[in-house]
């Protein structure tokens, strides 16, 4: 006995394509704000150890990098 079918197997759930947007927006701001932290620890740490600031000069540089990054990427 042969077996024809016409569709798939098994649909599932509809797709939430409001929970989809909302995920897709979480990951997209993780992203851009992490990688906007690591660049500044990288230029901060560059700035300790390479340019002679020492400890207080990379966090003073942090700092104010952190904040023109989060003024910016708003």
């Amino acid at each position: 006995m042969e077996h024809h079918n016409s569709g798939p197997i098994e649909t599932g759930a509809e797709m939430d394509y409001r929970e989809h947007e909302k995920t897709y927006g979480l990951f997209l701001a993780g992203a851009k704000w992490g990688t906007m932290a690591t660049v500044v620890l990288l230029i901060a740490m560059a700035v300790g150890f390479l340019s002679g600031g020492g400890f207080l000069g990379g966090l003073i540089v942090f700092i104010i990098l952190n904040a023109a990054g989060v003024f910016l990427l708003r």
